[in-house]
């Protein structure tokens, strides 16, 4: 590890006292040829690695919107002592750092750990309960403040037209469509940028627990910059796609 990360500083550090500013770019440029050379090659490794990551990342956001979307909906539509440490718990859990998650997971999972039984660690599933993890309070977050953000009256309008209360929270929660699906893309955008909790609980597995970010840290720390910046591209690609997508059903939902 550490010869790799000192061939990485002694390359960036001949291309800062040799080379001059046209070298750097260059070398940003052959990574982006790269990675559209990659990509339209199909090349086999680049592409398994990239299928994995939107699999783990999309799995984990899935869990997270069912998991944040009841518990933000049930805080939002209840009243109970503690309710504002709870909802300030939620908030401060929107910011929670990836690399300490990775850690209690670890924890969690070890040999010797509250659910090392499910002998997970250091599989893709890991990472995907990892990812689910830092996603689920930034999913609840966001749906919290928006089923707050309607009427105060509309509830009691939905259950005076003789709703059951099932159906008054699925109303609730179809009205407030437009911010959830900005949730499931602060929740996916969270997770597939994510490397410090994929790292710890994944161990970066070539062929097996491999994703874009863990791909990008280990080029970069072996000095192959233009690997790591076509996967950085790659990377990018992949969420912005995604995001596209989901951003024209919520453009298509918007009120007119």
């Amino acid at each position: 590890m550490w010869s790799g990360m000192n061939t990485a500083f002694e390359r960036l550090t001949r291309l800062r006292r040799n080379e001059n500013r046209e070298a750097l770019m260059d070398l940003i440029f052959e990574g982006i040829k790269k990675a559209f050379t990659l990509i339209f090659t199909l090349d086999s490794e680049v592409l398994g690695i990239t299928l994995l990551s939107l699999r783990i990342s999309g799995t984990a956001t899935l869990m997270s919107l069912f998991v944040g979307i009841t518990i933000g909906t049930t805080v939002a539509l209840t009243r109970f002592p503690g309710r504002q440490l709870v909802v300030s718990l939620i908030n401060t859990g929107m910011g929670l750092p990836p690399v300490v998650v990775g850690l209690f997971v670890t924890i969690f999972l070890w040999r010797n750990g509250p659910l090392g039984f499910l002998e997970i660690l250091y599989t893709p599933m890991a990472i995907i309960l990892a990812q689910a993890v830092i996603a689920t309070p930034i999913v609840t977050g966001i749906t919290l403040a928006s089923i707050q953000q309607l009427p105060a009256n509309l509830r009691l309008q939905i259950l005076a037209l003789g709703a059951t209360r099932i159906q008054m929270v699925c109303i609730l929660v179809k009205e407030a469509r437009l911010p959830l699906l900005a949730a499931v893309m602060a929740g996916f955008g969270g997770v597939i940028s994510e490397v410090g909790a994929s790292i710890m609980v994944g161990g970066n597995i070539k062929g097996y627990s491999r994703v874009l970010t863990t791909a990008t840290v280990m080029e970069t720390g072996r000095g192959n910059f233009d690997i790591a910046i076509a996967l950085s591209v790659i990377l990018m690609l992949l969420a912005f796609c995604v995001n596209a997508i989901l951003t024209q059903i919520q453009q298509r939902e918007r009120p007119r």
